[in-house]
């Protein structure tokens, strides 16, 4: 029976074992995908060309490979790597059935761990539109899709994609929306070299989240959180009016009733002597501040008719160090109490005011009013079609649901046994953040031994019950 229906791994570190089930979707789902088989059944590899690259990168011709991650805490755990650096990768796989958005959620989830950090590249996956030319050997970046979701990072600029393509009720023609940026600091999940569960939840009332590690980072709603909006304005601005020639827009104007004043100088100086400054005492008036260096001599390659007449470089007199100044001394200069300047006559009130002119508003002929943009296009397949400088990007646990609780048992089984298997590895190295020595660390082990002991109890007990379940009374007696 557990050979059959469970893939039972043992793994053992630290003092703990772990007795980690392959996790298999209990209720209603579209996609599941754990790659604990170790081959990609089920799974296309695009034979396609790029239409716009260079014939030498044109091809889809990355490698992918189910293998576990280099540094795994749960050995036999297996996942779909992408191995090429530099290379065009697109890889796919039909659902169990189209999904098609009616009256209930959409659930997508899955893993990525960047192994090697990441350069340049992206991780995401589209979710390719059900239409009857579909191939899956020819899946480009072209190829039409419904929904766009999960991280992408090129230099220091860190994304989260969420990008759906609206069908547009009076053309027939698709226009991608995207997402509003999260306001949560995405770099971590990019450079920790863990793995993260990426969670795309859309709801029949149009309202979505954008899930890390079972954390919302971005919510919103399809009708006022996307750019461009889906709906057009009912109104626009008139292409054919255009502004009165008499039309003014000056809100101040100079007063033409104002007179200068007779008593106004303009030809006051701004600035003027300091009448009550007193030269310091020490001043030398007969040292000049910069002399001729004595110790430079002429170069013996000059030529005094070539280069003129040479003249030793010059250098601050040594006279002067310990003086208050040297040189003719001059009063310094002072804001002038009497200076006003060009005079200018005051602003006042344009009596004229119009206003700032703008176009009259028009009726949209293009305008249209979806409501309902949650009932996007149905799709019948999940694809990563991807470019990527750094190669080892490890996907797994792919799952496309409509329920959440199915969506949750799921992740708990997946990646929550990794992420708890990655924390006692930090506890047994010593490396987990708040060990402060020995007696620390024990205590931290002594925890995680504690939780464990329950867990495996309760998953020996399920084990037991659901064996049983098939069998007959005697058998089961």
């Amino acid at each position: 029976f557990v050979s059959d229906c469970i893939l039972v791994k043992c793994w053992i570190s630290c003092g703990l074992i772990y007795f980690i089930f392959t996790p298999e979707p209990m209720g209603e789902h579209f996609f599941a995908e754990s790659f604990d088989r170790g081959t990609m059944d089920g799974w296309v590899l695009s034979r396609a060309k790029k239409d716009d690259a260079d014939e030498e990168i044109a091809k889809y011709d990355g490698k992918w490979a189910v293998e576990e991650m280099k540094d795994s805490k749960l050995p036999g755990d297996m996942g779909l790597v992408l191995k090429s650096r530099a290379k065009h990768h697109a890889i796919s796989s039909l659902l169990l059935r189209p999904f098609t958005f009616e009256d209930k959620p959409l659930i997508v989830q899955y893993e990525v761990n960047f192994q090697s950090g990441i350069d340049c590249g992206g991780a995401y996956v589209k979710l390719l539109t059900q239409t009857p030319d579909l191939d899956l050997n020819q899946f480009v970046d072209k190829t039409s899709y419904t929904i766009m979701f999960g991280p992408d990072k090129c230099g220091e600029d860190y994304k989260l994609h969420f990008i759906f393509r609206h069908k547009n009720p009076k053309t027939g023609e698709f226009e991608e929306k995207h997402a509003k940026k999260p306001d949560a600091d995405l770099r971590t999940y990019y450079t920790d070299k863990k793995t993260h569960l990426y969670t795309l939840v859309l709801n029949p009332d149009n309202s979505f989240e954008v899930l890390v590690d079972q954390t919302v980072v971005n919510s919103g709603n399809l009708l006022t959180d996307m750019t461009p909006p889906v709906n057009p304005p009912a109104e626009i601005e008139d292409p054919d009016d255009h502004k009165p020639e008499d039309w003014d827009e000056r809100a101040k104007i100079q007063d033409p009733d104002a007179v200068k004043p007779e008593d106004w100088d303009e030809d006051a100086p701004a600035q003027i002597a300091d009448e009550d400054a007193v030269k310091p005492d020490g001043w030398l008036d007969d040292e000049p501040e910069y002399i001729g260096d004595p110790e430079a001599a002429k170069p013996e390659d000059w030529d005094e008719d070539m280069d003129g007449e040479w003249e030793a470089p010059q250098i601050p007199n040594p006279a002067c160090e310990t003086a208050p100044g040297c040189g003719v001394w001059k009063r310094p200069m002072i804001d002038n109490p009497n200076y006003k300047g060009k005079w200018k006559p005051p602003m006042i009130d344009n009596p004229n005011y119009q206003g700032v002119w703008k176009p009259r508003k028009i009726p949209n002929p293009a305008f249209f009013e979806d409501l309902h943009p949650f009932k996007m296009t149905p799709f019948s397949a999940v694809g990563l079609e991807l470019w990527s400088m750094t190669s080892d990007i490890f996907f797994d646990n792919f799952f496309i649901t409509n329920d959440r609780n199915t969506a949750d048992r799921w992740a708990n089984d997946g990646w929550g046994l990794k992420k708890a298997a990655e924390g006692a590895a930090e506890v047994g190295s010593g490396s987990h953040i708040g060990l402060k020595g020995t007696e620390d660390l024990k205590i931290q082990n002594s925890e995680w031994e504690r939780r464990w002991n329950v867990n495996v109890f309760i998953v020996c007990m399920r084990v037991c019950v659901t064996a049983q379940s098939g069998l007959s009374d005697a058998d089961r007696r």
